[in-house]
């Protein structure tokens, strides 16, 4: 948000500086959480794009931390889909190892001999965290089974936080992946739903000069649309912001209902953009149905035969996606 809707609505700082909303049900998901990893084994996080899956790994991790009795490693590795195993060992190393043993063993036996001596040496259970890990590949995934047991065999303990798409969860629970998908605690961060009002206002009086009521802001009518049209934070933040900025411009406040329709986009619930925040985009569904990306995109824009629409849209529900 400019400077200019901050003060014409006397907000005192931007909608996404507000603290993270957190229901009954995120409270009671975030302790089963942190539970699931003093256990350790595999964990995935899921959830669509915008729905607060790094904020609540950054939340876990803060609260890991002032507890002290976990220590935490992460995978820093951007490209996911060259993340192999033997990056997620370089990982653990760089967060366990001390300055007096700095390096360590790339052989794999040797490798793996280490890891224990040195999580033994800790004597705390380990959290390994990755984020964007649905872009890891079905070897790596597997692989982290392995790793677990290599860890387990030493009398350690450790719990691998993998954070993703829905796409995540889906390819966990394919036969293909059931040596790791069995094992798996699956946790889902679901949309705001009815939720979608409560977090509106509390966003905004969060935000909200004390001077000023919320009804001078915005008004109720407003909220219920945006609570009807959008479906994660991150939406209702964007586009309350792209309202406000807006409504500033032409001197309207309260934030009214004509405003608010004016800065949605067209193509905000299309079926790409659907897909695409399940973590389905079109190189992803090009893979795996196996069909070049050119129909993909005929495909989500509407553009081939019924019958080829309807033989394309059956193969992405076996994938565990719903339409």
């Amino acid at each position: 948000m400019n400077v200019d809707s901050l003060k014409f609505y006397q907000l005192d700082k931007e909608l996404s500086k507000a603290e993270y909303f957190k229901t009954d049900q995120y409270q009671t998901m975030l302790q089963n959480i942190k539970v699931a990893i003093r256990s350790g084994g595999f964990i995935a996080l899921t959830g669509i794009v915008g729905i607060g899956k790094t904020t609540t790994l950054r939340n876990i991790q803060k609260d890991l931390l002032e507890d002290g009795k976990i220590v935490i490693s992460k995978s820093l590795a951007t490209e996911k889909k060259s993340v192999s195993v033997n990056t997620l060992y370089t990982a653990l190393f760089t967060d366990l190892l001390t300055k007096k043993d700095s390096k360590f063993p790339t052989q794999a036996e040797k490798r793996e001999r280490k890891i224990q001596s040195l999580i033994k040496e800790r004597n705390k259970p380990i959290a390994l965290f990755i984020d964007e890990a649905h872009s890891l590949h079905h070897n790596t995934l597997v692989g982290l089974k392995h790793l677990i047991e290599v860890i387990e065999d030493g009398n350690g303990t450790i719990a691998v936080i993998a954070v993703g798409h829905p796409k995540l969860s889906n390819d966990l629970k394919k036969p293909s992946l059931e040596e790791i998908g069995a094992r798996a605690r699956i946790f889902e961060l679901n949309e705001l739903g009815a939720n979608s009002p409560k977090f509106i206002e509390w966003l905004i009086k969060d935000c909200k000069s004390q001077k000023i009521n919320l009804d001078d802001i915005i008004s109720q009518r407003t909220i219920e649309f945006f609570a009807e049209r959008l479906v994660t934070p991150l939406q209702i933040i964007y586009y309350l912001s792209r309202a406000f900025e807006q409504g500033a411009r032409i001197g309207q406040r309260p934030l009214d209902l004509d405003t608010a329709k004016s800065v949605l986009s067209p193509e905000l619930n299309s079926l790409e953009a659907k897909l695409t925040r399940q973590g389905y985009g079109t190189y992803t569904l090009s893979d795996y149905l196996n069909i070049k990306r050119g129909e993909v995109k005929s495909y989500l824009r509407g553009q081939l035969p019924g019958s080829r629409i309807e033989e394309i849209s059956n193969e992405i529900r076996k994938l565990g996606i719903l339409l």
